[in-house]
């Protein structure tokens, strides 16, 4: 039987992944037709657009990754919006798969939806055990109820809707919108910005935002020294997925993940870095030659969010990873090359 797979998000950092490894790789299956959607073809959170979605391509299997998202500074704010409307959104999609006979749905969660207090590494078990870091909270008791959705309909109906976790995911097609770009990103725009402009003019300012663990970029006025500052010590921990390998991994769990409990899909605990490492790897990929500086005045956030794929690799035991320096290299030559039609904000 023909299988009918629609992506919702389908345009995003991952959806984008999943599409290239699809058709660019040559990794669908012939009994598979995939479809990629997104908020300008139908808004989710809207009960009446999500059924006309699914009356149009009556898919068999959807990967749901459609989401209100945004940066730290963004959820703060507006809370209940991300909480309201990512209900919204989950609710409509499982709701209506179910109404349309779907066999299975795999959606994807965060690492950040995990307790804000609690012992690494983290896993699957865990997800429930506390409450999640404050500044996000909305987005991630969304999300968690997405896993308490997942069981609750497999119990009253037996039907296979489970869940990915994935850690930070960075790669192509990324936002790197200054206003709600999580840390790659960020920090892969402000460089971009400060190596432009510091090729024309002895200096430049950037409007300072306070963000834990958000790079702010500027050149010393007074030396003509190019600094790359980080704000905080550089010293939180992170581990760091390449939008293609967790588009590689979700693929794999649409076809033989049939377990409704989630899995997490993430690097090894020993590919964790801080996120000095990270800004210095992309500052390579870059050929920067100024200095890297961090400013301890700012805060850090969390230190680390170490979470365990023991899970994943007892499945897929000889997965390989994109190294991270090669990922990196490989997002900021995208970056480069797509500037003008990236997600962003120079402001």
């Amino acid at each position: 039987m023909a299988k009918v797979i629609l992506v919702t998000g389908g345009s995003g950092l991952v959806g984008s992944a999943i599409r290239e490894i699809v058709e660019n790789q040559s990794n669908a299956l012939p009994n598979e037709k995939w479809i990629f959607t997104n908020s300008k073809e139908a808004d989710l959170s809207n009960v009446q657009a999500t059924w006309d979605l699914f009356e149009k391509y009556k898919p068999t299997h959807v990967i749901h990754l459609a989401a209100m998202v945004g940066g730290l500074f963004h959820n703060m704010n507006n809370n209940l919006d991300f909480l309201r409307k990512n209900m919204h959104i989950n609710d409509n999609v499982l709701e209506t798969s179910f109404q349309h006979n779907v066999t299975k749905v795999v959606s994807c969660l965060s690492t950040c939806i995990f307790p804000d207090k609690t012992t690494y590494p983290i896993d699957e078990t865990m997800i429930h055990n506390g409450p999640p870091h404050p500044s996000n909270f909305g987005y991630s008791h969304a999300k968690r109820l997405l896993d308490i959705a997942n069981k609750a309909y497999h119990q009253k109906y037996g039907v296979k809707y489970t869940s990915v976790v994935p850690c930070n995911v960075f790669g192509p097609n990324d936002n790197f919108d200054l206003h709600n770009a999580h840390v790659v990103p960020a920090l892969i725009h402000r460089l971009h910005i400060a190596i432009e402009k510091g090729l024309s003019k002895n200096h430049i300012f950037c409007r300072k935002y306070k963000m834990f663990s958000i790079v702010i970029v500027y050149f010393n006025i007074f030396t003509g020294d190019n600094t790359f500052v980080i704000l905080g010590s550089g010293k939180p921990l992170r581990q760091f997925i390449y939008s293609l390998d967790l588009a590689k991994l979700i693929i794999w769990a649409l076809r033989n993940y049939d377990d409704v409990e989630p899995i997490i899909l993430s690097v090894d605990e020993k590919d964790e870095v801080t996120i000095g490492q990270l800004a210095e790897t992309i500052a390579k990929s870059f050929n920067f030659q100024g200095t890297l500086e961090y400013d301890t005045s700012a805060a850090d956030g969390q230190i680390k969010k170490t979470a365990s794929n023991r899970k994943l690799r007892k499945l897929l035991p000889d997965f390989e990873f994109t190294n991270l320096e090669t990922a990196i290299a490989h997002t900021v030559e995208w970056f480069q090359k797509y500037y003008k039609e990236a997600r962003l904000s120079s402001s």
